[in-house]
C-alpha cells in the first residue's frame, strides 16, 4: 500500500502547527509530510510591528523550522510555491514541484492596495520580516540624516500610517515610544516629529469595543500621534500621501497597514476567491475538492452572528491547524466523518508601545499593565503550542 502524500504549503501560523500536529498523529510508516515554505524560519506574524519600529530585534521573532518540526516525519522543502495544478495534484515550485494526495494551502497574505495609486512604489507594504527589518532601517536612517540634510525639509521626519487597524495602532504605538529616545540620540527636537495615522473607516480598530479605542486614541494622541479618522487615502506619491479632498501630507515614510489580501498564489491557481481568500467548506476543504484543504489566511470563514468574515487572525489561524490535521488523520485513514470548524475566540490584545495595551478577553475589558501583560502570556502561549516549553524558554517574552 502507497503512503500518502501530504503536502503543507507555507510555515505560517496555519502550516507549522498543522506539520507539528500531523507528525504526531501519523506514523513514519503511514504518510509521508512535505513542508515547503521559501525560508527555512517561520517568523511570529503578529510581532513585526515591534522590529518595524525598531523596540525588538528582528531575529527574537524567526523561529528555525528544523528547530521545531520532527525532520524525521517531516520533509522540509526550501521553495517558493509558484502555482497549485489541482488538476494533476501538483504544487509547481520555483525549483521543482511536489505531487500531493491531500494538500494544505497555507500561504499567508500580502498588503490589500484597494486599487490605489503609487503604494506599492511608495510605501512600505511588506510585513515580513525582511519587510519590517526595511521599515527599521529607513526610520533610522531619516534621522540619522536629518541634521546632515543642508535644508532639511518638511516630510523628512513625517511618519504616515495608513490603516488604523490592529497592525497599523501596534506599529504606531512601538513607533511614538521610541521617537523620544531617537530624537536624543540624533540630536533632533521633537516638535520636528510628526506621526499620523489615516483610516478610511469612521473609527480606528474597527469593530473594536469603542471605550478601548478612545483610551487607545488619547494614549497615542498624548505621545503626539495625529489620526485622520474617515478620511480615505487617495494617492500615495513620492512626496507624500494625497488624503480626503485633496490635502497632502508631506512625508517621505509611508507604512502601509490597511489590510490583507489571501496569497495572489490562490487566484493564480484559478481557485473561487474573493480578494485571494477561499470560502472553506465546514471541515476547512476548498469547495469542490476533497483532497484541498485551506486554512490561515487563505481561508474565508463568516461569522454567522454578524454575517462578516472572521478576521484573519493567528490564533484562527491555530485552531485551524488542529482542525485540519485531525480531518486529514481521519481521511487517511480511510474515514469519512469529517470535524467542523468554529473559532473559540478567546479574546483579542492590542498593544499600545512601551507597558500599554488594550484588550478583552472573554467579556472583560482590560487596559494598561494589565493587557500588555496579558499580551505577551498570548505570545508565549503561541510559542508553547508550536514548540513546548523549550521554544517558549528560547523567545517567549517576559515582562515579570
Amino acid at each position: 500500500m502507497n503512503k500518502a502524500k501530504i503536502v503543507i504549503a507555507g510555515a505560517g501560523y496555519g502550516g507549522m502547527n498543522t506539520a507539528v500536529a500531523l507528525s504526531k498523529k501519523l506514523g513514519h510508516n503511514e504518510a509521508s509530510i512535505t513542508l515547503v515554505n521559501k525560508h527555512d524560519y517561520h517568523y511570529q506574524t503578529t510581532w513585526l510591528h515591534e522590529p518595524a519600529a525598531g523596540t525588538m530585534d528582528p531575529d527574537r521573532t524567526r523561529v528555525k523550522i528544523s528547530d521545531v518540526l520532527n525532520t524525521n516525519k517531516v520533509n522540509f522543502v526550501q521553495d517558493e510555491v509558484l502555482e497549485i495544478k489541482t488538476d494533476n495534484k501538483k504544487v509547481m515550485l520555483k525549483d521543482g514541484e511536489l505531487d500531493y494526495d491531500y494538500l494544505v494551502v497555507s500561504l499567508g497574505a500580502v498588503s490589500e492596495t484597494f486599487g490605489i495609486p503609487g503604494v506599492h512604489e511608495h510605501a512600505f507594504t511588506k510585513w515580513t520580516l525582511n519587510g519590517a527589518r526595511q521599515v527599521k532601517d529607513h526610520i533610522d536612517a531619516q534621522f540619522a540624516n536629518y541634521n546632515n540634510t543642508a535644508d532639511p525639509h518638511e516630510g523628512m521626519l513625517t511618519f504616515v500610517v495608513a490603516g488604523a487597524g490592529f497592525t497599523g495602532i501596534e506599529f504606531i504605538g512601538e513607533l511614538s515610544e521610541r521617537i523620544p529616545e531617537l530624537c536624543k540620540k540624533y540630536d533632533v527636537p521633537r516638535e520636528k516629529v510628526r506621526l499620523f495615522v489615516v483610516e478610511a473607516a469612521p473609527s480606528a480598530l474597527p469593530g473594536f469595543d469603542p471605550e478601548l479605542v478612545e483610551y487607545g486614541m488619547n494614549l497615542l494622541e498624548s505621545r503626539g500621534v495625529e489620526f485622520k479618522i474617515n478620511t480615505p487615502i487617495k494617492e500615495v506619491t513620492a512626496s507624500g500621501v494625497i488624503v480626503g479632498e485633496g490635502e497632502e501630507i508631506k512625508s517621505e515614510t509611508i507604512v502601509w497597514a490597511t489590510g490583507v489580501r489571501g496569497n495572489p498564489v490562490i487566484d493564480q491557481s484559478g481557485f473561487e476567491a474573493n480578494r485571494g481568500r477561499i470560502k472553506v467548506e465546514p471541515d476547512l476543504r476548498a469547495p469542490g475538492f476533497d483532497d484541498v484543504f485551506v486554512i490561515g489566511d487563505c481561508a474565508l470563514i463568516i461569522n454567522e452572528e454578524i454575517n462578516r468574515p472572521y478576521p484573519p487572525t493567528a490564533q484562527i489561524a491555530m485552531q485551524m491547524a488542529k482542525t485540519c490535521a485531525n480531518n486529514i488523520v481521519t481521511l487517511n485513514k480511510g474515514g469519512s466523518n469529517l470535524e467542523s470548524f468554529k473559532p473559540d475566540i478567546k479574546g483579542t490584545v492590542a498593544s499600545l508601545g512601551g507597558k500599554e495595551a488594550i484588550g478583552v478577553v472573554g467579556s472583560k475589558k482590560i487596559y494598561g499593565g494589565t493587557a500588555n501583560f496579558m499580551k505577551k502570556m498570548i505570545d508565549n502561549r503561541a510559542l508553547f503550542i508550536l514548540g513546548g516549553p523549550m521554544l517558549t524558554l528560547k523567545k517567549g517574552k517576559f515582562p515579570l
